[in-house]
């Protein structure tokens, strides 16, 4: 990240999360001063405020999808920055005090999105358990740990922390999970372009006006930008007025994505930049390519014909 490098992080809390598990990742957090929040929002102020350079919030997940509040956050109060993503792969483990046989489980602690990923393997090895909602994978954890259920479903930086025992590994359904976590920070220019890069935008468009949606993507597709990820949420403001996010393939110093942007600003109601950042990729494949004609070289050399075209030169 261009400038001062952040070395106060906050992210959502508590300890022993999967999202701490994400922020550790990052070099200059782990060697930073890391710091919970309660909440996604709690997170995101402290940044607004100055009370942290940058906050790690979950983005989505393979599974169960967007995280309704850090899109709703986004788009709300004082602009931030998505200037890094971080893939983590979400595995569970079955964790307890002390060793004890799956048959003599009775309850089981788990944050209720954890026992929704982990529901049909709990059916098939402990039927009889009764599974205890609480507030956090962390909280699973401490309450094990204290002797309050008899196990906990929890993350894997939860077990040595609180000195539990495992009693199963990857008790996921889906053992190809993965969460997407967005780095944010206070505006700044953009990292620059590795060849390899997201472009993350939110737009509302004019709700009255046909076709409008369809307009949005074609401003995108005529200039070859592959558009990988599309989400919406209601504005709150009356029914049926929307905000898309979009995750782009490409860089905003790129020409053809500059166009595009140039763009959506013409034909949407509000545009908000929410980013470019390099890509993480948890198995190497290569980028995306630019399509024949629409590379940036294309576009700086139809520029330059442009250019000559109304000097007075003809073609």
């Amino acid at each position: 990240m261009p400038g001062t490098p952040p070395t106060r992080f906050t992210y959502l809390g508590p300890e022993g999360t999967f999202t701490e598990a994400a922020l550790r990742t990052i070099p200059a957090a782990e060697h930073g001063l890391r710091t919970p929040a309660r909440s996604v929002p709690e997170a995101l102020e402290a940044v607004r405020s100055g009370e942290a350079d940058a906050a790690l919030v979950p983005l989505e997940n393979s599974v169960g999808g967007a995280i309704p509040v850090t899109l709703d956050e986004l788009v709300t109060g004082m602009p931030l920055m998505i200037t890094r993503e971080v893939l983590l792969p979400v595995e569970f483990v079955l964790a307890a005090d002390v060793l004890k046989p799956l048959a003599g489980l009775r309850t089981i602690a788990a944050h209720p999105q954890a026992s929704a990923q982990c529901r049909h393997w709990l059916q098939a090895n402990v039927p009889d358990a009764v599974v205890v909602d609480v507030l956090s994978n962390a909280t699973a954890a401490l309450n094990a740990a204290a002797g309050e259920y008899d196990a906990a479903l929890c993350a894997p930086i939860g077990v040595p922390r609180n000195r539990l025992t495992v009693l199963a590994e990857k008790v996921a359904d889906r053992t190809e999970a993965v969460t997407r976590f967005a780095l944010l920070t206070r505006p700044a220019p953009p990292p620059p372009p590795t060849g390899d890069d997201v472009t993350s935008l939110a737009v509302s468009i004019r709700h009255d006006q046909v076709g409008a949606l369809l307009a949005v993507l074609t401003e995108l597709a005529v200039r070859g930008v592959n558009l990988s990820r599309i989400e919406s949420r209601p504005t709150g403001e009356q029914l049926g007025t929307y905000f898309f996010f979009l995750d782009c393939t490409g860089h905003v110093a790129e020409a053809r994505l500059g166009e595009a942007l140039q763009g959506l600003r013409r034909i949407c109601a509000e545009v908000r930049f929410l980013g470019s950042y390099a890509r993480h990729r948890l198995h190497p494949e290569p980028p995306v390519q630019a399509p024949a004609g629409l590379s940036d070289s294309d576009f700086a050399d139809s520029a330059a014909w442009l250019s000559r075209l109304r000097d007075g030169e003809v073609f």
